[in-house]
Protein backbone atom coordinates (compact mmCIF):
# COMPACT_ATOMS: atom_id res chain seq x y z
CA UNK A 1 0.00 0.00 0.00
CA UNK A 2 1.18 3.20 -0.66
CA UNK A 3 0.94 6.72 1.53
CA UNK A 4 -1.45 9.12 -0.40
CA UNK A 5 -2.98 12.71 -0.07
CA UNK A 6 -5.70 13.94 -1.55
CA UNK A 7 -5.57 17.54 -2.95
CA UNK A 8 -9.29 19.51 -4.09
CA UNK A 9 -9.13 22.34 -6.40
CA UNK A 10 -11.41 24.83 -6.70
CA UNK A 11 -13.81 25.16 -9.80
CA UNK A 12 -11.43 22.14 -11.96
CA UNK A 13 -9.00 24.21 -12.70
CA UNK A 14 -5.68 22.55 -14.36
CA UNK A 15 -2.52 22.49 -12.28
CA UNK A 16 0.10 23.76 -14.11
CA UNK A 17 2.98 21.40 -13.45
CA UNK A 18 5.22 23.56 -14.25
CA UNK A 19 4.55 25.59 -11.55
CA UNK A 20 4.53 22.93 -9.32
CA UNK A 21 8.58 22.05 -9.81
CA UNK A 22 9.48 25.23 -9.97
CA UNK A 23 7.87 26.39 -6.45
CA UNK A 24 10.11 23.03 -4.94
CA UNK A 25 12.64 24.29 -7.01
CA UNK A 26 12.83 27.99 -5.23
CA UNK A 27 12.66 25.92 -1.93
CA UNK A 28 15.75 23.72 -2.42
CA UNK A 29 13.49 20.97 -3.47
CA UNK A 30 14.78 20.08 -6.84
CA UNK A 31 12.18 17.77 -8.74
CA UNK A 32 12.33 15.87 -12.46
CA UNK A 33 9.72 14.60 -14.27
CA UNK A 34 10.34 11.14 -14.80
CA UNK A 35 7.17 9.59 -16.65
CA UNK A 36 3.63 11.08 -18.12
CA UNK A 37 0.82 8.64 -18.58
CA UNK A 38 2.91 5.86 -18.83
CA UNK A 39 5.73 6.91 -20.92
CA UNK A 40 9.10 7.58 -19.97
CA UNK A 41 10.47 11.08 -20.33
CA UNK A 42 14.01 12.79 -20.82
CA UNK A 43 14.87 15.18 -18.28
CA UNK A 44 15.36 17.63 -20.71
CA UNK A 45 11.56 17.73 -22.07
CA UNK A 46 9.33 20.27 -20.33
CA UNK A 47 5.81 19.23 -18.59
CA UNK A 48 2.79 18.95 -20.88
CA UNK A 49 -0.18 21.03 -20.38
CA UNK A 50 -2.23 17.75 -20.37
CA UNK A 51 -1.53 14.64 -18.12
CA UNK A 52 -3.46 12.07 -16.15
CA UNK A 53 -0.94 10.85 -14.22
CA UNK A 54 2.58 11.80 -14.07
CA UNK A 55 5.66 10.06 -11.64
CA UNK A 56 8.09 12.57 -10.46
CA UNK A 57 11.99 12.42 -9.46
CA UNK A 58 12.93 13.65 -5.90
CA UNK A 59 16.44 12.87 -4.29
CA UNK A 60 14.72 10.81 -1.72
CA UNK A 61 12.44 9.12 -4.28
CA UNK A 62 9.99 9.19 -6.19
CA UNK A 63 5.99 10.57 -5.73
CA UNK A 64 2.88 10.04 -8.03
CA UNK A 65 0.37 12.48 -9.37
CA UNK A 66 -2.81 11.49 -10.08
CA UNK A 67 -6.08 13.27 -11.34
CA UNK A 68 -9.10 11.83 -9.98
CA UNK A 69 -11.58 14.55 -11.39
CA UNK A 70 -11.60 17.94 -9.14
CA UNK A 71 -8.64 16.25 -6.93
CA UNK A 72 -5.64 14.75 -7.56
CA UNK A 73 -3.75 12.00 -5.74
CA UNK A 74 -0.06 12.81 -4.31
CA UNK A 75 1.11 8.90 -3.49
CA UNK A 76 4.33 7.56 -2.73
CA UNK A 77 5.29 4.11 -1.84
CA UNK A 78 4.30 2.71 1.86
CA UNK A 79 7.35 2.12 3.81
CA UNK A 80 8.90 5.66 2.93
CA UNK A 81 11.72 6.41 4.87
CA UNK A 82 11.47 10.24 6.81
CA UNK A 83 13.44 11.86 3.37
CA UNK A 84 10.51 10.17 1.13
CA UNK A 85 8.14 11.37 3.71
CA UNK A 86 9.71 14.96 3.63
CA UNK A 87 9.96 15.18 -0.06
CA UNK A 88 6.16 13.39 -0.55
CA UNK A 89 4.95 16.68 1.62
CA UNK A 90 6.68 18.96 -0.19
CA UNK A 91 5.55 17.96 -2.64
CA UNK A 92 1.86 17.53 -1.54
CA UNK A 93 2.09 21.26 -0.39
CA UNK A 94 3.46 22.73 -3.68
CA UNK A 95 0.92 20.92 -5.64
CA UNK A 96 -1.83 22.55 -3.13
CA UNK A 97 0.26 26.29 -3.25
CA UNK A 98 0.07 25.92 -7.27
CA UNK A 99 -3.24 24.96 -8.01
CA UNK A 100 -4.74 27.07 -4.70
CA UNK A 101 -6.16 23.41 -3.41
CA UNK A 102 -6.57 22.23 -0.34
CA UNK A 103 -4.87 18.90 1.13
CA UNK A 104 -7.78 16.82 2.74
CA UNK A 105 -6.50 14.99 5.42
CA UNK A 106 -7.73 13.20 8.77
CA UNK A 107 -8.25 16.37 10.65
CA UNK A 108 -9.81 18.06 7.94
CA UNK A 109 -9.38 20.09 5.09
CA UNK A 110 -6.01 22.34 5.25
CA UNK A 111 -4.63 25.41 3.36
CA UNK A 112 -0.93 24.46 1.91
CA UNK A 113 0.25 26.87 4.67
CA UNK A 114 -1.65 25.41 7.19
CA UNK A 115 -0.35 21.98 6.18
CA UNK A 116 3.21 22.52 6.10
CA UNK A 117 3.20 23.75 9.57
CA UNK A 118 1.34 20.49 10.49
CA UNK A 119 3.88 18.08 8.92
CA UNK A 120 6.49 20.35 10.00
CA UNK A 121 7.79 22.12 6.39
CA UNK A 122 7.95 25.67 7.91
CA UNK A 123 11.11 26.25 6.14
CA UNK A 124 9.07 25.87 2.41
CA UNK A 125 6.92 29.25 3.94
CA UNK A 126 10.31 31.18 4.10
CA UNK A 127 11.05 30.73 0.03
Amino acid sequence: MGLEYTVRFPGGKLLELARVMTLLAERGFPVQLRMVDGELTLPTEGPPERWTDVRLGTPAGMVTLARRGQELAVVTWGNADEAMQRAWNAVTWAVAKAGAGEIVRPEGPQSPDEFCTAVGLLDLLKG
